[in-house]
């Protein structure tokens, strides 16, 4: 059973990955990437690192998500839908590709990998958290802290009006007041 599945997330990664350069349209490309995406975060999970394979998980549902309004929104064919030619140098990033792939293969096959030194640590993910961040966490959460702040001072700066504005001081108005201001803010 495990074999099965773990043969069949790889295949539906590597063919999905694959299809992306296929199709013809952003949209089609973007859905493609999230299901060869989902199938590597299945592998991470078959691999027993449960919360790194469902930050893959919840990341990029959001971001393909995000991705696919933004072309419906932004994009000069509707929603990305339209025949376009997805392939920019493709000799060069073939090449490029080839060569990559040539060295990392021979890296990881040719050298002399040492032996195992010590024990595994009890909690491997503990470890890996320690070891990334072991004097800077309270730099790293003091900075995801104000970066939350930034975002949200800038989404209040950037809408020129907020809901007291619209319906009044007691949010009672029956409607907003953008009819008068032709539906734009100040």
């Amino acid at each position: 059973m495990t074999t099965t599945l773990f043969v069949l997330l790889s295949a539906t990664a590597v063919v999905a990955g694959a299809l992306v350069f296929r199709v013809d349209s952003m949209a089609r490309a973007t859905f493609l990437l999230l299901v060869s995406f989902l199938a590597v975060a299945g592998l991470v999970l078959m691999t027993g690192l449960h919360y790194l394979g469902l930050v893959i998980v919840l990341m990029m549902i959001i971001e393909m998500v995000i991705m696919a309004v933004f072309m419906i929104m932004y994009m000069m064919n509707p929603a990305g839908l339209m025949p376009m030619s997805m392939f920019h140098n493709t000799r060069g990033a073939a090449a490029i590709s080839a060569a990559v792939f040539v060295a990392l293969t021979s890296g990881a096959l040719l050298v002399d990998w040492p032996p195992r030194g010590g024990a595994a640590a009890p909690d491997l993910t503990f470890a890996l958290g320690e070891a990334l961040m072991s004097g800077q966490m309270l730099t790293m959460m003091t900075l995801g802290v104000t970066l939350f702040a930034t975002i949200v001072a800038t989404v209040v700066l950037a809408a020129g009006r907020g809901r007291y504005d619209r319906l009044g001081d007691d949010l009672d108005a029956r409607a907003s007041d953008d009819r008068d201001r032709g539906g734009v803010g100040r």
